[in-house]
């Protein structure tokens, strides 16, 4: 079963442009490489410029939690809260499709 993740981000104004650049030119790029990851995509609000979408869908939850456990995602990861205004939310959803 196909497996959505959505990661919710809020990043303070003077981090926006970071924050997209670590997205376009790390992250993304490693999610697409991982196996089992069939989407990737990177969302900014139109109505709250502050918060952003990390969209993606994979093959499995193992798949996901592969990708977790490498050291690349480790050091994006560390990257990345640093970025942020407050802690990231994550949900997992089965696609019923």
């Amino acid at each position: 079963m196909a497996i959505a993740r959505v990661i919710i981000i809020k990043t303070p104004d003077e981090k926006f442009s970071d924050a997209e650049l670590i997205w376009k030119k790390q992250c993304a790029p490693l999610m697409k490489r991982q196996k089992g990851c069939r989407l990737e995509k990177f969302m900014r609000s139109t109505e709250r410029p502050d918060l952003y979408i990390s969209y993606s869908e994979w093959d499995s939850m193992a798949d996901i939690e592969k990708y977790r456990a490498t050291t690349e995602h480790r050091t994006i990861q560390s990257e990345v809260h640093e970025l942020q205004g407050s802690r990231a939310v994550v949900w997992t959803y089965e696609i019923l499709d």
